[in-house]
């Protein structure tokens, strides 16, 4: 095993490996259901598909299990991927494109109350939520390098969600 940490940067090999395992789930629709139906983390290490995973992440690099089963069960959620429109972002975009008054899918208070989770079960529930709103349509990338690093003490998630959300969406309170 690599001595190297999986961080979901954008082209790393941990990318490619959990965009094939994505793009697996879509003939294996038992399993992903099956991750859909998943309220807590413990229920996604549960399953095979969250192992099938693994295994193929475990020559990449070291990981963190419990932060991997945050990757499992949201990504399972996600219905398309876009690339290169990181996920804080999709959530400042408003709902009407051409509106000058568009309101961001996801409001500033709910964006606000997610800034401050810390719990990884109350971050999945959040999170399915936030997929949720932005009808399924997600980039893996920036969701998977977001939840996995949410809490790390070398990167602050938080803060650079602040800074693209605001950016899209100035007017959100």
């Amino acid at each position: 095993m690599s001595e190297k940490y999986l961080n979901f940067k954008k082209d790393s090999p941990e990318v490619q490996v959990l965009i094939k395992w994505w793009e697996g789930l879509e003939k294996e629709r038992g399993e992903r259901a099956a991750l859909r139906r998943c309220s807590t983390l413990a229920e996604v290490v549960f399953l095979p598909s969250y192992h099938l995973l693994r295994r193929s992440l475990l020559n990449v690099g070291r990981f963190d299990d419990d932060r991997l089963s945050l990757v499992v069960g949201l990504s399972a959620r996600v219905k398309a991927n876009i690339d290169g429109v990181g996920i804080a972002e999709q959530m400042a975009t408003g709902k009407a494109v051409a509106s000058k008054d568009a309101k961001a899918k996801v409001s500033g208070l709910r964006f606000r109350r997610l800034l401050k989770v810390k719990d990884r079960e109350e971050l999945f529930s959040a999170m399915t939520r936030v997929i949720a709103l932005l009808g399924g349509t997600v980039d893996l990338q920036s969701l998977a390098r977001s939840v996995y690093l949410w809490n790390d003490r070398y990167v602050d998630i938080r803060k650079e969600w602040a800074f693209e959300y605001y950016s899209k969406a100035p007017n959100e309170k």
